[in-house]
């Protein structure tokens, strides 16, 4: 796994794609961090971190979209599955490099409020709060993003496939509230990663909310392990 974790994390610096994605929020969260500046308010340091959940989001289907069609489409896959690895090593390896990308991202980030903190007191409390809930909300979607990766060998199609799952569930909430169906509103109750997300951004950490955005990876991961696992007895 380390091996193939090495080779992912180098291609996405090897090409822009990786600086690319922490440039662009890092130069998102500059932006927003030199408007509370301006106004001088650290309450507004919060509305920040708000504000980016959704950029954040919409930053990850161009983090997983090549994750698993660039193998088939260069035609590596079959090497790579056929070599002496276990496919949930193989998956695991693609997943636990596209989270770094986004993790590093997410972290380069807080450096802002770090400065402003010796000079003032932010509130550090729900900041980590966002920080925490973005990166298990961001780690649960990119497992997500490399599954709808590996059923194709489109860049395109995966990058929307997952786009379109990204927004579905972050407002599929505000669906819910537009109907009275008794039902709906408990499927919607249980797949809800905004309920969850939303317990961090109070500055509670939160044990179930983390079991769940877990639980969501391994399944994904695992998901993703037997379609590669089909594709090798094919």
């Amino acid at each position: 796994m380390r091996a193939i974790y090495k080779r992912e994390l180098r291609s996405f610096f090897n090409s822009p794609v990786g600086y690319v994605c922490v440039a662009v929020l890092l130069a998102l969260y500059g932006f927003f961090y030199f408007q509370v500046m301006a106004v001088g308010s650290t309450g507004m340091i919060s509305w920040i971190y708000s504000t980016m959940f959704s950029f954040s989001m919409m930053i990850i289907p161009i983090i997983t979209m090549r994750s698993m069609t660039d193998d088939q489409k260069n035609k590596t896959d079959q090497a790579l599955l056929t070599a002496p690895v276990g496919v949930a090593s193989i998956v695991l390896g693609k997943f636990l490099a596209c989270l770094t990308v986004f993790v590093l991202a997410s972290t380069l980030a807080l450096l802002p409020a770090v400065a402003i903190s010796f000079f003032s007191s932010p509130p550090w409390g729900e900041i980590i709060g966002y920080y925490l809930g973005t990166v298990l909300y961001g780690g649960a979607m990119i497992s997500i993003g490399v599954f709808i990766s590996s059923l194709t060998i489109s860049q395109i199609i995966a990058a929307i496939g997952t786009f379109v799952v990204a927004v579905a569930l972050m407002y599929i909430d505000n669906l819910a509230s537009v109907t009275s169906n008794a039902v709906f509103h408990a499927v919607v109750g249980w797949i809800s990663f905004n309920t969850r997300y939303n317990v961090f951004t109070q500055g509670i950490f939160s044990i179930s909310s983390t079991v769940f955005f877990l639980s969501v990876m391994a399944v994904f991961v695992f998901l993703t392990a037997r379609r590669l696992e089909s594709r090798r007895w094919n």
